[in-house]
């Protein structure tokens, strides 16, 4: 499928089958964020794969999230702020774009989800509030 077809054929998938996702795939679509641009290319992200289903369903709470705990997978995209303080949200933005992109390339839906409780996900999955 070329990118063009992709970006005509991605849809928000809401509903989705408990198959895991090969891992060929899962690392086709994490490439595909690292090669996102980025300002002054400094890559402001980092990714956490989720395949757990308590964490998923613990990342389900958000108004408009409930199907993330029947999703075999769910990517939570971290901006770096002290990497990049201006650009970090857009250039997380852009890769995350990627990441849908490759994977309805690769026959995979997807949703991109923006109802969520932030503390409750840094507490979920461990995140720290700064990298220091």
């Amino acid at each position: 499928m070329d990118v063009f077809e992709a970006i005509e054929k991605r849809r928000s998938t809401r509903n989705y089958e408990p198959t895991p996702v090969p891992e060929d795939k899962m690392e086709k679509i994490l490439e595909a964020a690292r090669l996102a641009p980025s300002a002054r290319n400094r890559q402001p992200w980092h990714f956490i794969v989720v395949t757990d289903a308590e964490k998923r369903k613990a990342l389900s709470g958000g108004m408009f999230a409930k199907f993330l705990k029947q999703s075999p997978v769910v990517i939570a995209a971290c901006g770096d702020e002290r990497a990049a303080p201006k650009w970090h949200a857009i250039d997380v933005a852009i890769a995350v774009e990627n990441m849908v992109l490759a994977a309805t390339g690769e026959g995979l839906g997807t949703c991109w989800i923006g109802s969520f409780d932030e503390n409750k996900v840094r507490d979920t999955l461990k995140i720290p509030k700064t990298s220091e």
